[in-house]
């Protein structure tokens, strides 16, 4: 017999990547903004949404992986060429998107990592490497200057590793997680004290090995960065299981 407490569901609360997501649906929808048609600049965005370009190019990029929007370095960002039931459903999902599955978040991150650096170590280049070279500078200095809010520097060391695997849909789903991850993992402190140093170490070393383009060395040593959260994921999961368990009993 289900408790009351089962009726109660978690309050969502909207970001303002799902806001912006929220109002071009609401624009589709009311036929302002069709297939086809051409969003003004991020800069124009911003400043009507009253939210930083960051929030946009988020927004942005996640309705590029779903398809629903097409961008052309020449000329912009356009409305997919699908019908209003398929934008409108798609959209629908991608704001309902669980973000609180902060397990699945964590299993999904740790695999494809794990493919984008053998990738990135295969397929590198001198200026993939460089970059990689200077977020890993920019996070370490940070560090070292005594601030723990190196959440951006982490961030974009990563990124940058899944940029240099020359695989564009790795690239994105490792864009569009990341955010979330560390946001979540910062604000929880789920990670013990003086991680960001012990994560400059690591670094290093996954940048060693994509250096030297060693494959192994590399998927090694990403295993080795991520093994403290994912260790979190894989209890989590059995926790999970163990309350299914329980509940079906």
């Amino acid at each position: 017999m289900k408790s009351l407490i089962d009726n109660f569901t978690s309050i969502q609360v909207e970001t303002p990547v799902d806001k912006i997501i929220g109002q071009l649906k609401q624009l589709i929808n009311s036929g302002q903004l069709k297939p086809g048609d051409r969003l003004p600049a991020e800069r124009v965005l911003s400043e009507k949404f009253g939210v930083g370009r960051s929030y946009i190019r988020e927004a942005i990029l996640k309705l590029e992986f779903y398809g629903l929007l097409k961008t052309n370095p020449q000329s912009g960002t356009y409305v997919a060429g699908l019908s209003i039931n398929v934008i409108d459903s798609i959209i629908s999902d991608i704001i309902n998107y669980n973000k609180d599955d902060f397990n699945a978040l964590i299993e999904a991150r740790y695999h494809l990592e794990l493919s984008a650096v053998k990738l990135a170590a295969e397929r590198r280049s001198e200026e993939d490497l460089k970059e990689i070279k200077n977020a890993l500078s920019e996070y370490e200095y940070k560090v070292q200057k005594g601030n723990r809010d190196a959440v951006e520097e982490d961030m974009l060391f990563h990124i940058k590793i899944a940029k240099a695997s020359k695989n564009s849909v790795i690239e994105s789903m490792i864009l569009i997680l990341i955010p979330d991850l560390i946001k979540n993992i910062v604000d929880n402190k789920i990670c013990g004290e003086n991680r960001e140093k012990t994560a400059i170490l690591e670094h290093k070393a996954i940048l060693a090995a994509i250096e030297k383009q060693d494959v192994a060395l590399a998927e090694n040593a990403m295993a080795k960065h991520l093994n403290e959260i994912w260790q979190i994921s894989k209890a989590g999961f059995a926790t999970k299981k163990i309350i299914n368990e329980i509940k079906g009993g």
